[in-house]
C-alpha cells in the first residue's frame, strides 16, 4: 500500500506537536534535562506578533512523523540571507524512509526560492549517523565550529531532489 507523504507548515494549533518533536529531541541528544520550552513560549515566538522562526512537519498518511524548525540568518560575507536548521527530527518507528532527507532537500528548495545563499546547522560531534547522512547530502562541515552547510551547486543539487 502506497503511503501519502506530505510536508506542510506547522499552524499554532500545532504547537503540542512541536513540542513534542523538541522533547523528543531532547531525549535522543541526551540533553531533554536542557528543553524549558512551553506551548506557551512557542506559541508566542513562533505564531505570535513577531516570529521568530518556522517549522514545518513532514507527515504520512496525516500522521507527523517528523519535524523541522528553522529561521532565516544572514551571511555578511554573502551579503545573503540563509536558512539556519536548529532541529531536524523524525520519529525513530519512521525512520529510514528517506524523510530527513526530504526535509533537507523542501528546505534546500525554500532557500533557494528566497534568495538564500546557505542552509546551515550544527550536529553533535558524537552523531556519527547524522554526520555521515549530512555528508552524503553535499554538505561540507565547519570544523572549527562544527556547523554544516549546503551552499552553491551542492544547494542547487539538493533543492532540485525535493
Amino acid at each position: 500500500m502506497s503511503k501519502s507523504v506530505k510536508i506542510k507548515s506547522a499552524l499554532e494549533s500545532d504547537v503540542p506537536a512541536i513540542l513534542h518533536f523538541i522533547t523528543q529531541l531532547a531525549i535522543y541528544e541526551k540533553l531533554e534535562h536542557e528543553v524549558v520550552a512551553t506551548e506557551d513560549l512557542l506559541k508566542k515566538t513562533l505564531f505570535g506578533e513577531q516570529r521568530h522562526a518556522e517549522v514545518l512537519f513532514l507527515e504520512e498518511d496525516g500522521i507527523k512523523a517528523g519535524f523541522a524548525l528553522f529561521f532565516h540568518s544572514y551571511s555578511t560575507f554573502l551579503a545573503l540571507p540563509g536558512i539556519y536548521l536548529e532541529d531536524l527530527f523524525v520519529l525513530p518507528e519512521y525512520r529510514g524512509k528517506g524523510y530527513g532527507k526530504k526535509l533537507l532537500s523542501h528546505l534546500a528548495k525554500l532557500a533557494v526560492e528566497r534568495g538564500c545563499g546557505r542552509l546551515e546547522w550544527s550536529v553533535l560531534d558524537w552523531n556519527q549517523p547524522a554526520i555521515d547522512f549530512y555528508l552524503s547530502l553535499g554538505s561540507k562541515p565547519m570544523n572549527e565550529w562544527t556547523v554544516h552547510r549546503v551552499t552553491g551547486e551542492a544547494l542547487q543539487n539538493l533543492a532540485a531532489k525535493a
